[in-house]
């Protein structure tokens, strides 16, 4: 295998990382970029610790995500940043934040449970939304009559809002916290009827 000087490895692994629209994991790196290249997983390790350091006080930021690694921007320059975006960010009901967040929080779970958690039926578009966004998937079909599909967040899920594992998700007993993991997203006013949309 061919080898790779510090400053080239470095180089390599920041650019690949860079031009990834997604999270990218150390297994990946090794079976893509560096796969004609002689390079342990610590020394890998050690090069990201180090671009992580780089960009520690920068406008962009190596971070840990879903697994792997990304650049993006540093909250603190969201506000700012905002007027450089073209759409607006979508709105979500109250209703499908409150979905969401069960699903985070008690996967794998079966929409009759997020409906016994929430105490009102869950909509089919709630649940189409979500899967149509890549923040939930259908993992399997609980062993009880009718096979309801159990549902779970998803990798996508993580990235999106900034966590590595779902263990980063703040305690439920901590209302501040909790708000702010669902801060990137809008909410639009309930409908004044009973069922959710």
């Amino acid at each position: 295998m061919a080898q790779i000087n510090d400053l080239q490895l470095k180089q390599l692994v920041e650019a690949s990382i860079f031009v990834q629209s997604k999270a990218v994991t150390i297994t990946a790196l090794r079976e893509t970029v560096l796969a004609e290249f002689s390079v342990s997983r610590d020394r890998l390790k050690a090069v990201i610790e180090e671009l992580i350091h780089d960009y520690q006080e920068r406008g962009v930021q190596l971070v840990k995500v879903a697994g792997g690694y990304r650049f993006q921007t540093r909250d603190s320059l969201s506000g700012p940043l905002q007027m450089l975006w073209q759409e607006q960010a979508p709105r979500y009901s109250r209703a499908t934040l409150e979905t969401l967040a069960v699903i985070a929080y008690q996967q794998p779970v079966t929409r009759g449970e997020i409906e016994a958690v929430r105490g009102v039926a869950v909509s089919s578009q709630i649940i189409k939304n979500l899967v149509d966004r890549g923040w939930i998937k259908a993992i399997g079909h609980k062993e009880v009559p009718g096979r309801p599909a159990l549902y779970a967040t998803t990798s996508e899920f993580l990235s999106y809002f900034g966590l590595d594992a779902l263990r980063d998700l703040p305690p439920l007993t901590d209302a501040e916290s909790l708000q702010t993991v669902f801060s990137g997203l809008k909410t639009v006013p309930e409908p004044e009827s009973v069922t959710e949309e």
